[in-house]
């Protein structure tokens, strides 16, 4: 018969042994430890200006909500003060390649298009172009004012796309950008020698000559964005995430625009992210409840193709009523088929969607509560 001690030994052994593999399954993709940034709980949160359901007289915590995507506009200390009593994480929407405000004073920024012209409007939408250097030097002031000013529990990069409008059945989608520094920029950066002439001749030689090549150099801009980007988070706040908000088209959808034209290589973002948060619009995608699940289950299969693509997936889903309504019923179900796994958080958008409709508030209530 076996000794006590020994059996005792034995015991603790495989007790050790236990504790270590539930350490390691407990580790997050991205290298992030349970008790860090992002990975305690379920992410549970609301994008926009949460701060509304303050004024309104709600409280987060009672919400079931431990976290919030606020707007780098809406965010102030006492907003700040009051997230952290209740007990919520606090995640900044960076606005990075929205250039509306901008341009108003420095058109040398505006997107060119295959025309030579300033590209209009996408409906709401006005992009930039993402290689002109003051302005990003702007957006890195603007970062690092944020992370000087408030520890953050991360920084969710938006409007993360070349000039284009996605969140409509009907995308528009102009080509940009020909402007002189971006055309002399590819050529140097591709070793291609584009002929002389006017701006319109030298996009047609690029479009039906170099297409390849320059839809290549289009995205490793935005993925050089990313990476500056988040060198500077981690330079300031070690611990703070960085996601990024895309469009949640599949490669083929459109005519691959969303590299084609957005500028968008998943696997490219996802090896610079910690967080990925499709956007999971359905109504505006014209799309079935059911597609937010489907979605990311696809994305997760799509990015364990890649050996340094280990993000984590938080969704964010639609309630608002654009371009028609979302009933608190369908609203439920879009959470239920965002929160499936591999996601390991979610967002709504938006708060205001939800003090328009108080069945809407219960549903997330509900759910978050549970």
């Amino acid at each position: 018969m076996r000794s006590k001690t020994k059996d005792y030994h034995s015991l603790n052994a495989i007790l050790m042994c236990m504790l270590a593999l539930l350490m390691l399954n407990c580790q997050s993709k991205n290298g992030k430890d349970v008790g860090e940034p992002g990975n305690v709980d379920f992410i549970k949160g609301v994008y926009g200006n949460p701060g509304a359901l303050l004024d309104a007289g709600y409280n987060f915590e009672e919400l079931g909500m431990n976290a919030v995507f606020v707007r780098s506009i809406s965010l102030n200390f006492d907003f700040y003060k009051t997230a952290r009593e209740q007990k919520c994480k606090i995640f900044v929407e960076f606005p990075t390649l929205n250039g509306k405000n901008y341009l108003q004073n420095h058109p040398e920024a505006w997107p060119i298009d295959e025309k030579g012209e300033q590209s209009p409007p996408a409906d709401w939408f006005m992009g930039i172009c993402p290689t002109d250097p003051d302005f990003k030097e702007f957006r890195i002031n603007q970062l690092k004012e944020i992370l000087n000013s408030y520890q953050v529990d991360g920084i969710f990069l938006d409007y993360f796309h070349w000039h284009a409008q996605f969140e409509t059945n009907n995308p528009i989608l102009p080509e940009t950008c020909f402007c002189n520094r971006c055309i002399t920029t590819f050529s140097e950066s591709k070793d291609i020698e584009i002929p002389e002439g006017d701006t319109p001749s030298r996009a047609n030689w690029i479009l039906s000559h170099s297409d390849t090549a320059w839809r290549d150099w289009r995205s490793s801009v935005l993925t050089n964005w990313a990476r500056d980007m988040k060198t500077i988070i981690q330079d300031l706040q070690p611990d703070a995430l960085m996601g990024i908000f895309y469009c949640s088209w599949y490669p083929g959808d459109h005519e691959a625009a969303l590299y084609r034209s957005l500028g968008i290589d998943i696997h490219a973002i996802a090896s610079e992210a910690d967080v990925l948060a499709p956007m999971l619009f359905h109504k505006m995608k014209d799309r079935q409840p059911a597609w937010v699940g489907e979605y990311i289950h696809w994305l997760a299969e799509y990015l364990s193709k890649s050996e340094n693509a280990k993000p984590l997936i938080w969704p964010i889903v639609q309630s608002h009523n654009n371009p028609a309504n979302v009933s608190p019923e369908e609203f439920k179900e879009v959470m239920r088929e965002g929160m499936k796994a591999p996601a390991s958080g979610i967002m709504m958008f938006s708060d205001q969607s939800l003090l328009e409709n108080p069945e809407k508030l219960e549903v997330m209530r509900e759910i978050y509560q549970h």
